[in-house]
């Protein structure tokens, strides 16, 4: 089985895959303290109740935008899972045609998500991934990375909202009731969630326009379930794209590996 980890700036998650199926995926807080032996006993614990454990795992990949976190996921992936993990960046082939003028300043997980996503719809393709930062990237018909927007996430703009104005009060993003809000909570969520639909859907037009062919536009991330039912521009709501990535990635460099060896 493969343990796949991906780390961003707010969450990390992992998923297990049986060479057919995911089996099960967890999300845990993206926290640089966390010890090999931290790991261990939490994700031990989880897979547990899918019947599954850390001994049927015989593969791990990474990818990661946090790289304080790497040193320790690496350990345990060597002490506790027995294998040397493929980390995104180092010893893992993209395969990836990035057509920019300065290719290293894009990060391995917009790289993956161009992967993943284009390993399962046709392009050209938009991927709008909306984390602790809201990214929309541009993927050829060929799989390759054209560039993209990025833009603060909405959880941060909320923040900031709070932070900023003392008696701006921290709330909830959630879909309000009404566009126009009613008190200083109605109206936050308003702002802040109809803010970013219209972000997302104007921004998928503009791109759109530029690249002056027809595309795709596909959601993923850890809370882009919010904009289900509301963003009208986005074609499909995924939220196994990285992993999806993540596992094709692995394929590809297994497959290699194996005719090296011949």
């Amino acid at each position: 089985m493969l343990l796949a980890i991906d780390t961003g700036n707010t969450n990390t998650l992992f998923a297990v895959h049986d060479g057919a199926n995911w089996r099960a995926q967890w999300r845990s807080s993206t926290d640089m303290t966390k010890t090999a032996d931290d790991y261990a006993v939490w994700l031990s614990t989880l897979m547990k109740l899918h019947d599954l454990e850390l001994s049927q795992i015989d593969d791990c990949i990474i990818s990661t935008v946090v790289p304080q976190s790497l040193f320790n996921q690496r350990n345990f992936a060597r002490r506790y899972l027995n294998v040397e993990p493929f980390v995104i960046g180092e010893n893992v082939e993209l395969g990836v045609k990035v057509n920019l003028p300065k290719p290293a300043e894009v990060g391995a997980d917009r790289l993956v998500n161009a992967v993943g996503s284009h390993g399962n719809y046709p392009g050209p393709l938009i991927v709008i991934d909306s984390g602790t930062a809201t990214t929309f990237d541009v993927v050829g018909e060929d799989g390759s990375f054209e560039g993209g927007i990025i833009a603060p996430g909405i959880n941060l703009s909320m923040k900031a909202l709070h932070d900023a104005a003392a008696k701006l009060p921290r709330v909830a993003i959630q879909r309000p009731p009404s566009v126009i809000g009613k008190d200083t909570v109605t109206a936050m969520q308003s702002g802040v969630f109809w803010g970013y639909i219209d972000l997302i859907d104007g921004l998928v037009e503009r791109i759109k326009a530029e690249y002056g062919r027809p595309m795709t536009a596909i959601a993923t991330g850890g809370v882009a379930s919010l904009f289900e039912g509301a963003a009208q521009k986005i074609d499909h709501f995924d939220s196994d794209i990285t992993i999806k990535g993540l596992r094709i990635l692995y394929e590809r460099n297994i497959t290699q590996a194996a005719k090296e060896l011949k």
